[in-house]
């Protein structure tokens, strides 16, 4: 039975129901789950000295595409908008192999661990040649090496340019191609038992790229397996106007006439919903998944998050893909959302305790879990440690609810724990050689941008 300690925080921001905030307090994890939370400091096989640290839930990520993490910071593509910016860079994806993705998951996966996320889900949907199987395998293998709780989806397209959609031949699938090898993903790694580490959700790319049938096959064929359902969904006014003019609907009619709405589901970006449109998104439990500093870069505009929290929509926040955001730093994503909603929404923007909140119970939700999100007994002990006695925090530590989002953290956490390990100790991670993991990513992210 291993067991950690987390000993005498100074305080422990829980996200429970009541929204308690715990002084002096100790955590001990036991089997990958929080035994208790209290002033006493009981035995256990390892103790983490937290004297003068704040414990947070994990984070929670709830959109990526890891595979970007190698096509960030490419001149050609910063000032294009999303259609355009996809054909550009379809061109470097469809060279995509297993080595790739496995190093291009562990760097995104490595950053966020580095920056309290705990778990993440990826919408991987490129498969060239018909690498399912590699590819997933090869992103699963790197989460393991990590410590990182990972949902992956099994993304899929069948437009490609000759259809109608942007990507070309050489990435899409038929659709008996793709539903087999979902089922195949599923069986392999989908485990919906209590405190798993390894989920599978069906994840069609997005309208411009999926067509009619493979949207409502794999949502017949997701909820006979006991799978989520994802898609990015009205992410910009040109997916609009594609949508509007091929289907004679909005994308959420569209989606709905299909079967994609409900408790089960939930989109990306979601920043084009008009009033009645998000009361339905909140009358079937649908969530949005909202990526705050990828909208930003590709000029896609501002998600309603206020209007959606006040109606009952689920919202999540996440990263989006590293090439749209140039990073997998969740914590500077809540900044971001923090500060943007400010902008745009001023009294009615989310505080910066409801932007945490959003990030761990939000996120754990959208996802369909009920084990992480919050730190409560009986929960995953998946969290974070930040030192409050940092130069940069001095001063601005008085409400740790919201420090995270109004003061923001420039550096990683000092440590996280998933499922009762410890994965990140004093900003470095414990899975992986880091100097050596860099070396061998360099090398592959030079190699997969050479091919023609």
């Amino acid at each position: 039975m291993s067991s950690l300690l987390i000993k005498n925080a100074s305080a422990a921001v829980t996200c429970d129901g009541r929204d308690s905030v715990l002084e002096n307090v100790s955590i001990l994890i036991r089997d990958g789950v929080i035994a208790y939370m209290g002033p006493e400091a009981p035995e256990a096989e390892e103790t983490l000295d937290a004297g003068r640290c704040a414990v947070y839930p994990g984070l929670v990520n709830t959109h990526h595409h890891l595979y970007q993490t190698f096509s960030r910071n490419l001149p050609q593509v910063q000032n294009l908008e999303l259609f355009d910016w996809l054909r550009a860079l379809y061109e470097i994806w469809k060279n995509l192999d297993g080595e790739a993705v496995y190093y291009s998951s562990l760097v995104g996966m490595g950053e966020l661990l580095k920056t309290g996320c705990t778990t993440v889900f990826d919408h991987h949907y490129v498969f060239p040649g018909g690498t399912s199987a590699a590819l997933l395998d090869a992103q699963f293998a790197a989460a393991g090496d990590l410590g990182v709780r990972m949902a992956a989806s099994r993304g899929s397209m069948d437009l490609s340019k000759k259809d109608g959609g942007l990507p070309p031949d050489s990435v899409v699938q038929t659709v008996d191609e793709i539903l087999r090898d979902s089922q195949a993903a599923a069986e392999k790694y989908h485990d919906p038992s209590f405190n798993s580490m390894r989920t599978v959700a069906l994840a069609p790319c997005s309208p411009f790229s999926a067509g009619e049938t493979l949207y409502r096959q794999s949502a017949a064929l997701a909820r006979s397996l006991g799978l989520r359902l994802h898609t990015h969904l009205c992410e910009t006014k040109d997916e609009e106007h594609y949508v509007l003019e091929k289907y004679g609907r909005r994308p959420l009619a569209y989606m709905e006439d299909m079967g994609w709405v409900g408790p089960d589901v939930w989109y990306a970006h979601g920043i084009h919903f008009n009033d009645q449109e998000l009361k339905r998104l909140a009358d079937t439990g649908t969530g949005v998944a909202h990526c705050p500093i990828s909208n930003m870069k590709l000029s896609s505009g501002v998600c309603r998050v206020p209007g959606m929290l006040a109606l009952g929509v689920p919202v999540g926040l996440a990263v989006d893909g590293s090439a749209s955001n140039d990073g997998s730093n969740l914590l500077e994503e809540l900044r971001a959302a923090y500060l943007l909603h400010r902008l745009t929404s001023s009294e009615k923007a989310p505080s910066g305790y409801d932007w945490l909140k959003i990030a761990t119970r939000g996120g754990a939700r959208l996802l369909g879990r009920e084990d992480i999100g919050s730190l409560e007994v009986g929960r995953a002990g998946d969290l974070f440690l930040v030192r409050r006695d940092r130069l940069e925090l001095t001063g601005a530590d008085l409400d740790v609810k919201s420090m995270l989002c109004t003061v923001g953290l420039k550096g990683p956490v000092d440590y996280t724990v998933v499922k009762g390990r410890v994965v990140v100790q004093e900003g470095r991670l414990t899975g992986v050689d880091e100097e050596k993991a860099v070396r061998e990513a360099r090398t592959a992210v030079s190699a997969y941008l050479s091919r023609q």
